[in-house]
């Protein structure tokens, strides 16, 4: 089952996007606020991420930047009837999204869109993963930094850990 996220300030926009991506083949979480969706980028790894462009906390581009940084081999689109050149390029850019999908969309289209991404993501991750198989039989690279990048792609944030100045590890007050 893929994992999607998607995000938007709009409630109703959201409901829309899940009903039509109901079933089987995807499991979706929906955000109104791009910046609890960062808190659950942490926690979960998720195959793709919809951010609307315009939102009050912060604009998609800014939000999938930052989900990039957390998540790098999740696909990621913009979904907006915002259709701004420089937004576009920005999203293309500096957020590699995959898609900018003008709002309203068709489902059909943005069903297969999705799909696309997805396959898209999928040929992506498998073309580095026999770049890293190669990468390992040549010896640069170490099987261990293989199974750590494994392990950050399915638990996001796993290996970054805080230290002060002295090299103590920083607990937050949630981790205690």
């Amino acid at each position: 089952m893929r994992r999607i996220l998607l995000v938007d300030d709009e409630e109703n926009v959201l409901k829309s996007l899940k009903r039509l991506l109901r079933g089987d083949e995807f499991e979706v979480e929906t955000f109104t606020n791009p910046l609890d969706a960062l808190g659950r980028i942490d926690e979960v790894a998720f195959d793709l991420v919809v951010s609307d462009y315009r939102m009050p906390q912060m604009d998609g581009v800014v939000f999938l930047k930052e989900v990039r940084q957390v998540q790098p081999d999740a696909a990621r689109m913009i979904l907006s009837a915002y259709t701004d050149l420089s937004a576009l390029l920005g999203a293309i850019n500096d957020a590699q999204i995959y898609r900018f999908v003008s709002k309203p969309w068709n489902d059909q289209e943005l069903l297969i869109t999705i799909r696309q991404a997805l396959e898209h993501r999928d040929l992506m991750l498998e073309n580095q993963r026999l770049a890293d198989q190669v990468r390992e039989q040549k010896g640069i690279i170490s099987r261990h930094e293989l199974a750590l990048r494994d392990l950050e792609r399915e638990h996001p944030a796993l290996t970054r850990v805080n230290r002060d100045a002295d090299g103590a590890i920083i607990l937050d007050d949630e981790d205690l």
